[in-house]
């Protein structure tokens, strides 16, 4: 889930419905509104996201340091003033980038990426067996054979390889795909996922990849 941070309910809306049309959750705050948030919400909800996207807002409120108590997701600065002593402020506040208006949203998303890749030395994918799960977007391979999945099985696949090692919850998947505020989706939704990624890998794998147990969630093996 990407969090925007905007005092103007038009940029909010309008990143929500262009990560939308990526299969990539969002919501949008104003910057009070988030901070209240950051301090109050469960780990479950703080746990889902992925990056911190911040417009036109008080960065003292929404501050990169205030964020980080809670959560190491990337913090980037949307910037609409293209001056040095700008740019070099919302480094000092603590942002881990700064990025010109306008971008496309797939460039935010690769440096979403690649952020993540450096701060926690992962690699661009992860290797299961014969399957290798990209972290950037792309579907995954079986055997060095792509294997073409629909954006919200891929993503939770995703989810599931960067926690290698640790079950996840269906509620922590479906806030990771969905977004914690997403009302007009219900979380047994997951379960139907799930079951149709299953399916298809272990059609190609012949075995399945995805360990589940009742109230403890779901974990990749190999």
């Amino acid at each position: 889930m990407i969090v925007i941070v905007d005092e103007r309910d038009l940029v909010k809306d309008g990143y929500h419905s262009l990560f939308n049309r990526e299969g990539v959750a969002s919501v949008g705050f104003g910057a009070r509104e988030f901070g209240d948030w950051v301090e109050s919400a469960a780990d479950d909800d703080i746990g889902a996201v992925r990056a911190v996207l911040l417009g036109e807002c008080d960065t003292e409120i929404a501050s990169p340091t205030r964020i980080r108590d809670r959560t190491s997701a990337p913090v980037i600065a949307l910037s609409e003033q293209p001056s040095l002593e700008n740019t070099l402020k919302l480094f000092e506040a603590g942002v881990d980038d700064v990025v010109r208006k306008p971008i496309h949203i797939r460039e935010i998303l690769a440096r979403i990426a690649a952020i993540r890749r450096r701060a926690q030395d992962e690699a661009a994918h992860t290797d299961i067996g014969q399957l290798r799960i990209f972290l950037d977007g792309r579907d995954p391979q079986v055997a060095g054979v792509a294997l073409p999945l629909p954006r919200r099985e891929r993503r939770i696949l995703e989810y599931l390889a960067c926690n290698n090692g640790r079950r996840v919850t269906k509620t922590q998947i479906f806030n990771a795909i969905y977004g914690v505020f997403d009302e007009d989706v219900e979380e047994n939704v997951v379960e139907s996922h799930i079951s149709k990624l299953r399916k298809k890998l272990r059609e190609r794998l012949g075995e399945d990849p995805i360990d589940s147990k009742r109230f403890l969630g779901y974990q990749l093996v190999g």
